[in-house]
């Protein structure tokens, strides 16, 4: 595929090909940006090649090719659409951007999720002429929207919410009570992970290979459940664990135990045990018993709704992704095995987690829910710090 010679052939700068290259590079620039910075590299090397050939090597249309090379030829070197250009300007772009931000269930459609084809229907009758899949990606790609993805997300609304959620960050500061820490105290995070089963598939697992990612069998017998309870030494990076058959006081009792009984535990003038508010370790009885137990051990509560302030999360989130996924185990014990040799591989090379969410940033992030709550409250500035913030930050 030749096609006659093209009329133009632009000579590009050295940093505008270097920035070609990043974006080529880049996991998450916009499709039609790395495209054309394909295009540019490959005009940059071929300059004699066709319209019609470069488009066909970039999934490009030969018209579109010829545009930019007239553009680049004309010294005006960027990756962006002109403003206004074609049949969508600005304005059709930010309503095509606006209803894929929209809550579905405000809309008339019966759909959970939108679509690009979803969202393509939807802008033609609204902007009155055809807009085609492809061109309705391009324009969220320029915000990097994706209308068909979720997550799940916890709404802090306790009322003692930043109080409670300041003193743990404060913890993982090494303050406490505004004074630092003493330099021999120590601070755990803790959690159980329930209900851990042993799938025991119909059929073996197929190995992967060449083009062939690990098979896994869908249908599976139940092998049974446990509790994983998992202590993360913050300071240190080390983790202690184990199995229980079910979760509770005597299980968490048991845990702490494990721990306490260390040495380093044992002699250190405070122990902070940072849990949340599950049964095995809720309110304040729970908070005497572990002084009953250890009288160096202080039990401190997360609000409620704060497990993403629990660093033992991103262990056990650690776990699930490299232990129990995809589920497939003999039996009850290999579930067990398996745990317990994750924690002997990351206490080989202990490391702590690089945390750098402090309670400053957590007033900031709670006033912007305010704000959007509430839109009356647009501006935050003046408003009064939650109690327990210093009002200026350091």
């Amino acid at each position: 595929m030749s096609g006659p010679a093209p009329l133009y052939r632009p000579v590009f700068p050295a940093e505008f090909l270097e920035q070609a290259q990043q974006l080529v590079r880049s996991r998450t620039a916009a499709a039609h940006h790395r495209q054309r910075a394909e295009l540019a590299l490959l005009l940059h090397e071929q300059p004699y090649l066709s319209n019609i050939a470069a488009g066909a090597r970039v999934q490009l249309h030969p018209n579109a090719v010829r545009r930019w090379r007239q553009r680049w030829a004309q010294k005006q070197f960027t990756l962006d659409d002109k403003p206004g250009r074609g049949p969508f300007p600005p304005l059709d772009h930010a309503i095509v951007k606006a209803m894929a931000c929209e809550l579905v269930a405000q809309t008339e459609s019966p759909l959970s999720r939108q679509s690009l084809g979803d969202l393509a229907k939807r802008a033609t009758g609204e902007l009155g002429k055809k807009i085609s899949r492809k061109t309705i990606k391009r324009i969220l790609d320029e915000d990097t929207i994706k209308p068909w993805r979720y997550e799940h997300w916890i709404f802090p609304r306790a009322a003692d919410f930043f109080p409670k959620a300041a003193r743990v960050l404060d913890l993982y500061e090494n303050r406490w009570d505004d004074e630092r820490l003493d330099p021999f105290d120590r601070i755990i995070s803790a959690d159980e992970k329930t209900s851990i089963q042993a799938r025991i598939r119909c059929h073996r697992s197929l190995e992967p290979g060449p083009e062939r990612p690990l098979r896994v069998e869908p249908e599976y017998e139940r092998g049974g459940a446990l509790q994983y309870l998992a202590a993360w030494d913050v300071q240190q990076g080390r983790v202690m664990g184990r199995c229980e058959p079910k979760t509770g006081i005597e299980p968490f009792g048991r845990l702490v135990k494990q721990v306490m009984e260390q040495p380093e535990y044992r002699r250190a003038p405070r122990v902070f045990w940072i849990v949340d508010n599950g049964s095995s370790h809720r309110g304040q009885a729970s908070i005497k018993r572990m002084l009953n137990w250890y009288s160096n051990a202080i039990l401190v509560h997360l609000p409620v709704h704060a497990s993403w302030l629990n660093q033992v999360e991103i262990y056990f989130s650690l776990i699930q992704r490299k232990v129990l996924t995809p589920n497939d185990f003999d039996n009850l014990a290999e579930v067990e095995l398996r745990l317990r040799l994750y924690e002997e591989l990351t206490n080989r090379e202990p490391r702590p987690f690089d945390w750098k969410f402090t309670k400053y940033d957590l007033f900031d992030f709670l006033q912007r829910l305010a704000a959007r709550q509430n839109p009356s409250w647009a501006s935050v500035e003046g408003k009064e710090p939650p109690p327990g913030c210093p009002e200026e930050v350091p």
